[in-house]
């Protein structure tokens, strides 16, 4: 009777084990996020005049990741303030790329047409490089962007140096946009100097990011 109890607590001990090992590699299949101080993750979207733009394109270079979605009262907060164009324009005048995403689902009320986002764009006097589409959220997804806003930095080598919001004001006033402490200017200039950013990850603020549902 002792070798039958102790054959079965064996026989139990080595089920958990399997089970254990079993959810450990299903949870390591899972897609990983990015995460600051390790590499960029890749990525390949079609701007809004439909060409396929891809981060690789920009090897060599530091590029700004900005969240997008008109309708959403954060988003306009810095678009009506000009501030997100004021911070485009100044990373542009230091040869920065600024890749701008929309990765709300087309089944969404907030989504617009390529062409509309065009349009909406050029209305603000936006002055990112590229508007891509991300309606799959595959982008949004692999970057864990939670917010519009939400803004990375990577620098030249490739590797995500920040993470998080525009600033430090989580409102959608854009009256708290005056002195404010813009996160995103902060990283690109100790970035650009050659120097760690002092505020590698902050809090994003905004309305949540409308992925396709099951995405």
């Amino acid at each position: 009777m002792k070798n039958l109890a102790l054959a079965s607590t064996l026989s139990l001990a080595a089920l958990m084990v399997g089970v254990g090992v079993s959810c450990s590699v299903h949870a390591s299949s899972a897609p990983a996020v990015a995460a600051v101080g390790q590499a960029a993750p890749a990525f390949t979207a079609r701007d809004t005049a439909g060409r396929a733009v891809s981060l690789a394109d920009f090897k060599g270079k530091t590029v700004v990741l900005e969240w997008v979605n008109p309708g959403c009262p954060y988003v306009q907060k810095h678009y009506r303030s000009a501030n997100m164009q004021g911070t485009q324009r100044e990373a542009a005048g230091k040869g920065v790329v600024w890749l701008t995403i929309n990765s709300t689902a087309t089944e969404h009320q907030d989504y617009l047409a390529p062409t509309a986002l065009a349009d909406w764009m050029k209305g603000q006097q936006a002055a990112a490089s590229a508007t891509l589409m991300d309606a799959d959220g595959k982008v949004g997804r692999a970057y864990g962007a939670r917010t519009t806003p939400h803004m990375y930095v990577i620098d030249a080598k490739g590797t995500l140096v920040y993470a998080g919001a525009i600033d430090n004001r989580p409102t959608a006033s854009t009256s708290d946009v005056a002195g404010a402490t813009n996160h995103v200017k902060v990283a690109l200039a100790e970035t650009l100097a050659g120097k760690p950013v002092s505020a590698a990850q902050t809090r994003a603020y905004g309305c949540s990011v409308k992925y396709p549902s099951g995405a």
